[in-house]
């Protein structure tokens, strides 16, 4: 299994479905409905300091109802639109059941988060 960088979840490509997607984008519905499709291992995202009605991460329910592990860092502890910030700097602030079940834990940092989740993933720089 792999895990993606990416700016964006604009930058999804097929061949990630089943992956480990970690994102700099916010964790709202449209971006859940964004990777919903390809079915990750697990998605990351930035909380994006919550937003009104938390907004920013509101897609994590959506996507723990799709079957799909989620969770978010910081917008505090990772740069918004920066995946590798999000990897190597970001701190779990909030996750969806699934995630949890696989061993996410809030204040987490989000490599060891992935890394718990997904212990067989392999970093790609892309």
């Amino acid at each position: 299994m792999d895990i993606f960088l990416l700016d964006s979840v604009g930058y999804v490509q097929p061949d990630m479905a089943q992956q480990v997607l970690v994102s700099g984008s916010h964790g709202g519905m449209s971006a859940a409905r964004f990777v919903a499709p390809l079915q990750p291992a697990l998605a990351v995202f930035n909380d994006a300091g919550g937003g009104r009605d938390d907004a920013g991460i509101s897609g994590l329910a959506w996507l723990d109802d799709q079957a799909i592990a989620a969770f978010a860092v910081g917008h505090f502890s990772a740069r918004i639109g920066d995946a590798r910030s999000t990897y190597h700097d970001g701190v779990v602030t909030h996750c969806n059941a699934r995630a949890a079940a696989l061993g996410v834990e809030l204040g987490q940092a989000c490599a060891q988060a992935v890394q718990r989740a997904c212990p067989r993933a392999r970093l790609l720089q892309k």
